[in-house]
C-alpha cells in the first residue's frame, strides 16, 4: 500500500474517533505511533495478570493502560484490527507492538513475524 494511502487511512480513523488536529499534546501525541511490531503466543502471564491466550486479540504496549482499546493498521497491506493491551513490551528498538498471534493473522503478520505498522487508541 502507497505511503499516501496508509496514511490517508489512519487520517480517517483519527477523525472518526473523534481525534482532533488543533494542537498536538504529549497525551494526544502518547495515543498514536508508527514503528515495528510482532507477535507472540506463549502461555506464560502477561503483565496485567491474565494467562497469555494466542487465540485473543491482545497485545504489548510499553505505557498504554491495561484494557485500552488499539486500532493497528499493517502498513505494507493496509489491513487492520482493534486489540486490548494486556501486557507490557515489547522491548527491542523499534518496534511499538507485539500482538497476540490471532491479532497478527488478522494483519497478515504472522509468516513474517513482524510488520510495519501505525496504531491509535479508540477507547
Amino acid at each position: 500500500m502507497k505511503p499516501k494511502k496508509i496514511f490517508a487511512v489512519l487520517a480517517a480513523v483519527l477523525i472518526t474517533s473523534g481525534a482532533h488536529f488543533g494542537s498536538v499534546t504529549s497525551s494526544y501525541a502518547a495515543s498514536t505511533g508508527c514503528g515495528g511490531a510482532s507477535w507472540y503466543a506463549l502461555g506464560s502471564r502477561t503483565a496485567s495478570g491474565e494467562r497469555m491466550n494466542a487465540a485473543t486479540l491482545t497485545a504489548a504496549h510499553r505505557n498504554l493502560a491495561f484494557g485500552t482499546k488499539i486500532h493497528v493498521i499493517n502498513k505494507r497491506n493496509g489491513k487492520s484490527v482493534v486489540v486490548r493491551v494486556n501486557d507490557r513490551g515489547p522491548f527491542i528498538r523499534g518496534r511499538v507492538l507485539d500482538l497476540s498471534k490471532a491479532a497478527a493473522r488478522e494483519i497478515g503478520m504472522v509468516s513474517s513475524g513482524t510488520a510495519n505498522v501505525c496504531y491509535n487508541v479508540i477507547g
